[in-house]
């Protein structure tokens, strides 16, 4: 009897651990940022922004953007765009989703249409709304 209540206790034990190992891998944790490499950045992309220069409103809006995907990259979020990562993370994780949304098309854009040419206060929206995107990730 003994012989058969360690075994059923050793398996008990056993399968606990399993369970344990099998809950730490799938459980998704909070992503670690360089939070100063982050603000550099964007802090440099802010300080490209030149009003009356309209060539760094979609250079700013389009580097903003880059530094959100960069950050959901990170984070591990799938996609193979940031417009499937968007979706994926979606308003988990976001105040303000449809801003993120509309400064991202905004890039999609000046990217796809050769005569688009974003206005400054355009700029200036879509650079905040990528500040607080990146705040509400804790990447800056």
């Amino acid at each position: 009897m003994d012989g058969s209540l360690l075994t059923l206790l050793v398996a008990i034990v056993g399968v606990g651990i399993l369970l344990l190992v099998m809950i730490s891998l799938t459980k998704k944790r909070a992503y670690t940022f360089d939070k100063e490499n982050y603000q550099v950045d964007f802090l440099r992309i802010e300080n490209s922004l030149q009003q009356g220069n309209e060539a760094t409103y979609a250079m700013a809006i389009i580097q903003g953007d880059k530094l959100l995907d960069k950050a959901l990259c990170e984070m591990g979020v799938q996609g193979r765009t940031m417009g499937d990562r968007l979706k994926k993370i979606g308003k988990e994780k976001f105040s303000e989703l449809n801003a993120v949304w509309h400064a991202h098309k905004l890039r999609n854009q000046i990217a796809h249409e050769s005569d688009f040419q974003p206005e400054y206060r355009q700029a200036q929206h879509a650079l905040a709304t990528y500040r607080q995107a990146l705040k509400d990730l804790g990447a800056i």
